[in-house]
């Protein structure tokens, strides 16, 4: 199998996501419908092996809720021009929690999908919420992915596909308390390679990162499949790697506030160490902190534990 890791959408100017990674998924096609001078410009500055893909416009997912209409087929035309452009093959359709997988939900989507497969794409569903995995619901979207020829996209920490073709697709959202807001330790990534290689019989496996770390997960996790080691997640760590993280922030900030805005983050004590931020500044005094000496001779000692 082959493993394919990119990010949703570019984090970080294309010049550099180039060097590094040579998969992305097209988020801003969800908001807006793109230029097409502006696709045929991304395929021509990128390299030839590099590959797109694309999230479908909300039209289709939020707007119309998969109903078939004048309006989604439209959509859906606009999309496979898009793909076109960018010489991409896969179309992501991602769907609303609040979109439930009742019966006629089912029924929508699958005309919906019968009506796309005429596109020339291979069609890829994001269900969200955790009833989509119910046993009931998750083998009737199961057998309907089946019958239509759609694979199931899914967080692969929050559960296994019902569907794969040759293909399978992963949404990593991150594992926080709040949404994208996470920083992907090595042993969850390792833990990511185990679950991925355990799907059976498809040629390749998109792992699109979706979190805010998007970009430095997705490298590492490319490199650990590429040599069987993780690079450092910076050139230092401790204190030094703490600063690296704190040296924007604006105070004064309390601690409170500052493990809401950072604490998400891993923080890599030593080689191969790594804490989430919150863990250490658990450590410190509860206070205001009002300057960034003082916070880090507290962060200092709290690491002594560590």
């Amino acid at each position: 199998m082959e493993v394919k890791v990119g990010c949703c959408g570019f984090p970080v100017s294309k010049s550099r996501y180039y060097e590094n990674l040579s998969l992305v998924e097209i988020n801003a096609t969800f908001y807006r419908y793109l230029d097409s001078k502006l696709l045929v410009k991304w395929r021509r500055e990128a390299p030839k092996s590099f590959e797109f893909t694309v999230k479908a416009h909300q039209d289709i997912s939020h707007t119309h809720r998969l109903s078939w209409n004048r309006e989604t087929a439209q959509a859906l035309k606009r999309m496979a021009e898009t793909c076109r452009e960018l010489d991409a093959g896969i179309l992501l359709i991602q769907t609303p929690g609040s979109l439930k997988p009742t019966g006629e939900t089912l029924e929508k989507a699958g005309k919906l999908f019968e009506k796309a497969g005429s596109l020339g794409l291979t069609l890829v569903w994001e269900s969200r919420g955790a009833e989509w995995f119910k046993p009931k619901n998750f083998k009737a979207l199961s057998r309907l992915l089946a019958k239509v020829g759609v694979v199931h996209c899914v967080d692969p920490f929050l559960g296994e596909p019902a569907h794969v073709s040759r293909i399978a697709y992963f949404r990593l959202h991150g594992l926080g308390e709040k949404l994208y807001y996470y920083e992907y330790s090595n042993s969850e990534l390792e833990n990511l390679k185990r679950k991925i290689l355990s799907v059976k019989g498809v040629e390749a496996a998109y792992v699109l990162f979706n979190n805010l770390a998007m970009f430095n997960d997705a490298v590492r996790f490319k490199a650990y499949l590429e040599t069987g080691s993780f690079p450092p997640l910076t050139d230092a760590y401790g204190v030094e790697a703490a600063w690296r993280i704190m040296k924007n922030l604006k105070l004064p900030a309390s601690k409170k506030a500052l493990t809401s805005k950072i604490g998400w983050r891993l923080l890599e004590v030593k080689p191969g160490k790594q804490y989430p931020l919150k863990t250490v500044l658990s450590k410190i005094p509860d206070k205001t902190y009002r300057s960034s000496s003082e916070l880090l001779k507290e962060l200092e000692k709290a690491l002594e534990s560590f």
